[in-house]
């Protein structure tokens, strides 16, 4: 399975890609995507174009995606919520499934702390993916969001088979 994972962002969109066979991982590309130019909506489209771009050339099974962290600037909240819309609906619209999780949540799952700092998401994205060349803070981020939803899709996996096989 090919999974996707996504750290939203206006200025900056960062992206990633893992494949998952079984319990191993392996690292197929990352990136991060600067949007271009200054009105809200050139920037949106800019965004969405480019990430486009990257599920047709990449062709992800799943995709996930971090949930808004809210902060004191409502302005600055609501541009980066019409950002993430941008990542839900382009996976969406090529009708791959969404996931949604909460930066707490990423970090516990990767790195085993809830409010772990960049420097250790980092090096957790590195430990699990040997080799991977990181384009960016924002490009770690979305690799550790694809490593947690493929976790969580291994877990359903495996119950859904325990309970097909009559153990619960």
């Amino acid at each position: 399975m090919r999974v996707l994972g996504i750290d939203p962002g206006l200025r900056t969109l960062g992206w990633g890609v893992i494949d998952v066979t079984g319990n191993k991982l392996r690292h197929v590309e990352n990136g991060q995507i600067t949007s271009e130019g200054r009105a809200l909506a050139a920037r949106l489209l800019s965004l969405h174009t480019q990430l486009t771009d990257v599920v047709s050339r990449l062709a992800p099974d799943a995709a996930a995606v971090e949930q808004t962290f809210v902060n004191k600037d409502a302005v600055g909240t609501l541009k980066l919520g019409q950002a993430r819309a941008i990542a839900l609906v382009v996976p969406a619209a090529s009708g791959i499934e969404v996931a949604e999780y909460a930066p707490n949540h990423v970090k516990k799952t990767v790195v085993g702390v809830g409010h772990a700092a960049k420097e250790q998401i980092q090096h957790m994205v590195k430990l699990q993916l040997p080799g991977v060349v990181l384009a960016g803070a924002d490009a770690a981020d979305a690799l550790a969001i694809a490593m947690c939803h493929s976790f969580h899709l291994q877990s359903r996996n495996r119950v859904a088979v325990r309970q097909v096989g009559g153990v619960t």
